[in-house]
């Protein structure tokens, strides 16, 4: 059976590519999302009333397999380490250092200040004492989420780290995702996935502990069972499905703009790839190139749906009207395939993380450059950023102040208090001074 061209949509009016733009970012919107959410609240509380039991039949029902016990033991991790072929191994341990290396850097300072009357004022930073890691499954296998999610818990200093990934067919973790969890220092790590998961990791069941965050990318079941249980846990995002934006002159190379662009659309019929470009030649090779790398593609059928329904192709005026409309969406993963990529990136105001240069393919950043992969999407990166050593700490504030600084300061006190009404706030500072 021949397979029919690739369908990409090409725009060149800047309003209909906006409203286009705004239309693939609410994507996972609307009735789909209000049912799937419904679903997720009947599971959430199926797992918070019977524990370990609905843990065994939800993934039995969603997976196909019942995982009994839901636990991989520690020598599992440790042997599927030894399994891993040497070049793999390595491959694991360079993105390691790599990404240890950047989050060491990005530990918080505790804050200790001496105001004028010599009060003390500070704030504290202390790690959270358990973390709850999610990894994807299904589709495919992602050791870089295992590594991207454990590093930076491990260098804030977590106690305890409780890792969920859903099982294969056979019921089995994969090799490299258990090797992975190994070299990260996972302390345990449980055979399920999906909404029950998360609300495992929030409530608690005879087997899963109950954890202080939820970190980690998911399906839209996982990413609105992260949703309804916020506030019982803090967690790190409300992450989307995956998406590049490309802004490209006529410099980039019209194969490598496709193959990133593929790269997006090959995790998900739902991933969003987006060429912005002043360049009507490279807009017109852009489509043939991808059709040339999707012959034989493994993952031809997902790419392609996700090309066809979430791809855009917008040519523009200038780099300046691209970075305007790259603003407007705000995109997860970036790219500046630009003769001068650095001023271009000081334009840029909302994007998850910037790949600036021909030779920065997104991918780097998904394996090994340092930086945390996971990022905010569908819009988010106007207000949120990428995970962080931060996501796994939170901030004490220190206030010591001395008879001095209250009798200088204490009339101002009062004077608010009474203000608002509230006796007992004046009362209190009255009291002491007399």
């Amino acid at each position: 059976m021949v397979t029919p061209a690739l369908r990409i949509q090409l725009l060149h009016d800047l309003t209909a590519a906006g409203e286009r733009l705004e239309a693939i970012a609410e994507r996972t919107g609307g009735s789909q999302s209000s049912e799937a959410a419904q679903r997720v609240d009947a599971i959430i509380e199926q797992v918070r009333t019977q524990g370990d039991a609905a843990l065994l039949e939800l993934t039995e029902r969603f997976d196909g397999v019942r995982p009994d016990p839901l636990r991989v033991p520690p020598a599992e991790l440790k042997a599927a380490w030894g399994r891993c072929p040497a070049d793999l191994q390595a491959a694991l341990q360079l993105a390691h250092r790599r990404i240890l290396d950047f989050h060491q850097r990005q530990r918080p300072a505790d804050l200790s200040v001496t105001g004028v009357h010599g009060e003390r004022l500070g704030r504290r930073w202390r790690p959270v004492e358990r973390a709850g890691l999610y990894v994807p499954g299904g589709r495919a296998s992602y050791p870089s989420t295992v590594l991207m999610n454990a590093v930076p818990a491990k260098v804030a200093g977590v106690e305890r780290l409780v890792m969920v990934t859903p099982p294969g067919s056979d019921g089995r973790v994969n090799d490299t995702v258990l090797a992975a969890a190994h070299l990260a220092g996972v302390d345990e790590l449980y055979r399920v996935g999906g909404a029950q998961a998360i609300a495992a990791l929030a409530y608690g069941t005879e087997s899963i502990p109950r954890v202080d965050v939820v970190t980690g990318p998911g399906n839209l079941y996982v990413t609105l069972a992260k949703k309804a249980v916020y506030g019982r846990v803090a967690i790190d995002s409300l992450a989307g499905p995956s998406e590049v934006l490309v802004i490209a002159d006529a410099s980039a190379n019209a194969e490598h703009v496709a193959a990133d662009l593929l790269a997006q659309a090959e995790h998900d019929p739902l991933a969003a790839a987006i060429l912005l470009t002043t360049s009507e030649a490279l807009a017109a090779a852009v489509p043939a190139a991808l059709e040339a790398q999707l012959q034989g593609h493994p993952r031809a059928a997902i790419t392609r749906q996700a090309l066809e329904d979430w791809g855009l192709i917008v040519v523009c005026p200038s780099l300046e009207d691209a970075a305007l409309l790259s603003d407007r969406f705000a995109p997860e993963h970036l790219e500046l395939q630009v003769e001068r990529p650095e001023p271009l990136a000081e334009r840029i105001h909302h994007a998850g993380a910037i790949f600036l240069g021909a030779w920065t393919p997104e991918a780097v950043g998904d394996y090994l450059a340092g930086p945390n992969h996971t990022l905010p999407t569908s819009g988010t990166a106007r207000f949120a950023g990428a995970l962080s050593v931060e996501t796994f700490l939170r901030h004490t504030s220190l206030i010591q102040f001395n008879r001095q600084a209250l009798e200088a300061t204490g009339g101002a006190v009062m004077a608010l208090a009474e203000s608002e009404g509230l006796h007992s706030h004046a009362e209190s500072v009255r009291l002491r001074l007399g």
